[in-house]
């Protein structure tokens, strides 16, 4: 098979969701309003932190960071995706692939690890409660953040570095809407055994690192909202968990349940779909699980989109 080297690509063909040409103008209508959404949503998310003093807590400090980072995630795939549809130029340089693999292995980690702290937030709260305000100190949060940030960036630095290394045959065509890492693995003609290794032990590890946080924190949680006398309290116990076990639950649901289906499947098409629904459907999501499951927020949300005084006393008159 004939092979280049990777310095003489100039780029890869990203064959996106469908080729259907009458499927163009759906996809490009659906993915905008997709990314507006998602985008409207999280800004509101966190202004609404932001601007109330009654949310400048660990757990909600917590939420703005997810939102954020949810913008920044969907916005690495979908803007592209969006205007190769638009343009019907579906290429991407070899230098924007390995920043793009870049982006969304850096924020993909750092929303896994968030997702962990804001469990552990919910474990002490539940589990700690006199001793809550001590140990989630602006300090602590502030370190864990920077930690897996720190963490995150290393890692993503180091699956685009090993790209370098890589030789690529003829055929550069990824069948993905974005550079995902394992589809440019799978078009390299040099050994890939290193990467492969590298890719899988260190993802597992990082997965399992915050997913083994999640479920010891939730286990504890429970057991402790078992013990409580009373129904109220534990209703209000709860109350707090539903919107970060709907966000636990479609992330890893998504990440994990659709991506292995796609897997055993072998389907290059499958495959797209699944990276589709872990990298754009729970940032969507997100946004309307908090404000629709947490009462503070919607309280805080209806605060904000509120008129402004002068303006409410313009409009009776």
């Amino acid at each position: 098979m004939e092979t280049e080297n990777h310095t003489r690509v100039a780029e890869f063909l990203l064959l996106g969701l469908s080729e259907d040409p009458d499927l163009q103008p759906i996809l490009f209508g659906l993915f905008l309003s997709m990314y507006l959404v998602t985008m409207l949503g999280n800004l509101l998310i966190i202004l609404a932190v932001s601007c109330d003093s009654h949310l400048h807590t660990p757990m909600y400090f917590f939420l703005s960071n997810l939102s954020f980072t949810d913008i920044c995630f969907i916005s690495t795939t979908i803007p592209k995706m969006i205007i190769d549809i638009q343009t019907q130029h579906k290429t991407i340089s070899y230098k924007g692939c390995l920043t793009q693999i870049c982006f969304v292995l850096g924020f993909g980690g750092l929303e896994n690890f968030l997702l962990g702290m804001m469990a552990y937030d919910r474990y002490v709260a539940i589990c700690n409660p006199l001793r809550y305000t001590v140990i989630m100190n602006p300090h602590l949060c502030l370190v864990l953040i920077v930690l897996s940030l720190s963490v995150n960036i290393v890692d993503a630095l180091l699956h685009s570095l090993m790209v370098l290394r890589l030789s690529f045959c003829t055929d550069l065509t990824i069948p993905h809407f974005f550079c995902d890492l394992s589809q440019v693995i799978k078009l390299a003609c040099s050994d890939t055994f290193i990467n492969n290794i590298v890719l899988y032990m260190v993802a597992g590890m990082l997965g399992a690192v915050s997913l083994i946080g999640i479920i010891f924190s939730y286990v504890k949680i429970f057991s402790s909202i078992l013990r409580m006398p009373s129904t109220r309290a534990k209703y209000k116990a709860f109350s707090t968990c539903g919107s970060h076990l709907s966000v636990v639950s479609l992330f890893y649901g998504t990440s994990f349940g659709v991506y292995a289906g796609s897997e055993f499947t072998g389907s290059s098409s499958s495959s797209a779909v699944a990276s589709l629904m872990y990298t754009v459907v729970p940032p969507l999501m997100n946004p309307f699980l908090y404000s629709l499951r947490n009462r503070d927020v919607k309280e805080a949300l209806k605060k904000l989109t509120r008129p402004p005084p002068f303006l409410r006393l313009s409009l009776v008159l």
